[in-house]
């Protein structure tokens, strides 16, 4: 669905040039026609004029790009002694970091990558066949190449599960996407856990299966592409992704902060941080909108394929900030008793967000392309 906007001219009214009781300058009309003005009082006319203009006159400031510098990219190993200290400040200060020293091996990333690209290749009655849509899972492609006969693959792209189900038989080996997508989902669940142990608030999605989903969002894209992302936005906790290879991306930030380049390391993780852990974390996260996108440019015109693994939740959860519990002063220690779970209204933090259905939420944020508006906005208390 495009957006409309309405746009709206502001008029600015400057204020008397010449005083509250001097008369303007004479016209030429109110000269007698035989009186010739030398250059040289023209200079001196010209010169009291402007010697009157307010001195604090100035143009309206011009806005700035949307497009931010490249932030530098923080670097996080689990190795690292202080890794759930810099997961929250990387996560607060930018929604984004490069994961290094992990222990998905480069060989599964690259046999990934071979199978996402046979997907491409099919036809696009095998695609819609293999892959039926039902949102978010399927194919799906850009309705401006739904005429297309070359058969590119421009704006295509594929959601997954993590079986990466198939419903028909046709002969598709995804034995390593498989794989890699499993690979990706416990490691995002392993961070999501220590960002949980680190801000203090509850988090149980790793024990309870049924309390997360995992997306394996597969895109084509050939250089030139525009920046509206293919398969449109969908809301996540967390999302990660495989650098293959040395490539530049842009990231979405919050409305107003517009976009920011950035250049991960090969064979480090990208991990981005969503709209769902912003809200959990009751606004002290920042956030990344969307997958990240490709900067291709207009140049090479070889093929390229991103694989994003988002760990969201199932349709029928409800979205809410995960406050840190506190412990009553007056409490007798048993689970039931609110005052040692919650203690008393002055102790709690107040809440940032609404809780929300994720299903509409959802809904509401891939059929509508918000790129200038944050569809947080419309939750925060």
């Amino acid at each position: 669905m495009s957006m409309a906007f309405s746009t709206h001219k502001q008029h600015q009214h400057l204020p008397n040039l010449y005083g509250a009781t001097a008369a303007p300058p004479p016209t030429p009309s109110a000269q007698p026609n035989h009186h010739t003005v030398t250059s040289s009082a023209a200079a001196d006319a010209l010169s009291n004029l402007l010697h009157r203009l307010p001195p604090t006159l100035s143009l309206p400031k011009r806005r700035s790009s949307t497009s931010a510098t490249s932030p530098p990219l923080p670097t996080l190993s689990f190795s690292d002694p202080n890794f759930n200290h810099l997961l929250v400040s990387s996560g607060s200060e930018l929604g984004f970091l490069q994961l290094t020293n992990h222990d998905i091996p480069s060989q599964l990333a690259n046999s990934a990558e071979t199978e996402s690209l046979s997907l491409f290749e099919l036809t696009r009655d095998q695609k819609e066949s293999c892959f039926p849509k039902n949102l978010p899972l399927g194919f799906d492609a850009d309705d401006d190449d739904k005429e297309e006969e070359d058969g590119d693959g421009k704006g295509e792209s594929f959601c997954l599960d993590t079986e990466c189900s198939t419903e028909t038989t046709a002969d598709l080996s995804l034995t390593s996407l498989r794989e890699f997508t499993r690979a990706l989902e416990k490691l995002g669940l392993k961070i999501i856990d220590k960002l949980a142990d680190a801000m203090g608030f509850d988090n149980s999605i790793g024990e309870d299966p049924t309390r997360f989903r995992s997306l394996m969002w597969i895109s084509e894209g050939l250089h030139g592409d525009h920046d509206k992302p293919s398969g449109g936005f969908y809301p996540y906790v967390i999302g990660l992704q495989y650098q293959i290879r040395c490539q530049k991306y842009s990231l979405l930030k919050d409305s107003g902060s517009g976009s920011v380049s950035v250049s991960p390391q090969v064979d480090s993780i990208m991990v981005t941080l969503g709209d769902i852990a912003q809200v959990w974390s009751n606004g002290k996260l920042s956030k990344v909108r969307g997958r990240p996108m490709a900067c291709l440019g207009d140049g090479n015109k070889s093929r390229f394929v991103s694989m994003s693994l988002l760990v969201t939740l199932p349709c029928n959860s409800r979205v809410t900030p995960l406050l840190p519990k506190v412990v009553g002063e007056e409490g007798t220690g048993d689970d039931d008793d609110e005052s040692q779970v919650c203690g008393s209204k002055e102790e709690q933090e107040k809440r940032l967000f609404n809780s929300f259905s994720f299903e509409d939420y959802a809904w509401r944020v891939y059929n509508e392309y918000y790129l200038f508006n944050d569809p947080l906005d419309r939750y925060r208390i």
